[in-house]
């Protein structure tokens, strides 16, 4: 048996970091048939959405039945499996609970198994829980609507310490501490990713001069987006867009774009004047070359931008992409024929690069009057057509 199926937790008193999460699912199960008949526990991967249902299960003595989304991609296999578990009665004990697991794997809407499983849960006697690593695609907007969503965040790397310390006493395993410190911190939320990482380390001799590979984690832009513009500011928001695999200077244009979408009146002015102090920032620490103030762009853009606002959002907001990225790449697409020709050009005359990018003004009228001089450059198309912009 695997370390994290033999450690997971059975009750709710023994998962630690999600409080809140904990306490939304009990109220959900308590209200069945008051509100919604299904949530969706959504949130990295590591972080507990299964062990949440499990436990569920077990703090009220149902029976649960899981099943993964990935297996059951459209609607005929829902229908011949799901369907029937939802409406019979559990034979063992007195309640029963549906677990759709890994939502994310259900296909695209048009094979029809999401609008199979709004149906199922319209019509479940059981309660539903879904989980899912990123909910907020477009394609699960109808889900969405018919589930109370709870979001689980990453673990803090001192609870995944605690926790695999406590499995290294049971399995009488003498952990170096620095050793305990640094898997904790690099399993980023991820507890169980820490105990696999354990349990395969667990026959080496000396834990701390391992080497341990960092996981290359990317959190949705979208997801981070939610957080920021959503909860209040914690310290977890300083570091929020540290693993999204993206740039910051693309980070900063999603989030000028979608400013508005959260903010009105004394809140959209501070955000935004918090977004520009952070591009003052960025060209001060390219300008004097101090990088290791990089770190305070992801502080403004995440804690800074989450501090405009007076009190925490709810609710969905649809996320848009940034409208400057196209006209960025059109820009680009133009500085690319610019450089080529100053390429072609500066190595035909003997002068440098940089100065042909500095007279490219003249030099285009030369270049645009002349085929003769087009046709000795073997200027392409692409490049003669750019002359004629």
């Amino acid at each position: 048996m695997t370390w994290t199926e033999k450690y997971r937790p059975k009750k709710f008193e023994e998962i630690k970091g999600q409080d809140e999460a904990v306490f939304k699912i009990k109220e959900f199960i308590k209200n069945f048939g008051n509100s919604k008949k299904a949530i969706i526990l959504h949130g990295p991967p590591g972080t507990g959405k299964t062990t949440l249902a499990h436990a569920a299960a077990n703090e009220i003595n149902s029976e649960i039945f899981e099943l993964n989304a990935s297996d059951f991609r459209n609607k005929e296999k829902l229908k011949s499996i799901l369907r029937p578990a939802v409406e019979q009665k559990s034979l063992k004990k007195e309640s029963k609970i549906i677990l759709v697991d890994e939502v994310d794997g259900i296909s695209e809407l048009e094979t029809g198994g999401l609008t199979e499983l709004i149906s199922i849960i319209d019509s479940a006697p059981f309660p539903i829980i879904i989980t899912a690593n990123n909910i907020w695609d477009k394609k699960f907007s109808s889900l969405r609507k018919k589930c109370e969503l709870i979001s689980l965040k990453e673990l803090n790397y001192s609870i995944i310490k605690a926790a695999i310390a406590e499995i290294a006493v049971k399995e009488k395993i003498d952990l170096n501490e620095s050793f305990m410190t640094e898997l904790s911190i690099k399993a980023k939320g991820d507890l169980r990713a820490a105990i696999n990482d354990l349990q395969t380390l667990s026959t080496s001799k000396e834990f701390f001069p391992v080497n341990l590979d960092e996981r290359n984690k990317q959190t949705d832009i979208f997801n981070s987006l939610r957080r920021v513009f959503k909860e209040k500011p914690t310290n977890e928001l300083l570091g929020i867009y540290d693993s999204v695999n993206m740039p910051t200077d693309e980070i900063m244009l999603w989030v000028e774009e979608n400013i508005p979408a959260e903010y009105k009146g004394e809140e959209l002015a501070r955000a935004y004047d918090l977004l520009s102090k952070t591009d003052i920032f960025k060209g001060r620490i390219y300008k004097q070359q101090y990088w290791r103030f990089l770190v305070y762009e992801n502080i403004f853009l995440g804690y800074g931008i989450a501090s405009s606002k007076k009190n925490a959002g709810s609710g969905f907001t649809a996320y848009k992409r940034p409208s400057r990225i196209l006209q960025i790449w059109l820009n680009n697409q133009k500085t690319v024929y610019k450089k080529s020709i100053c390429k072609k050009y500066s190595s035909y005359v003997h002068i440098s690069h940089r100065k042909a990018m500095s007279e490219f003004p003249v030099i285009k009228q030369i270049l645009k009057s002349s085929s003769e001089i087009q046709k000795e450059l073997k200027l392409e198309e692409e490049e003669i057509n750019y002359l004629r912009i």
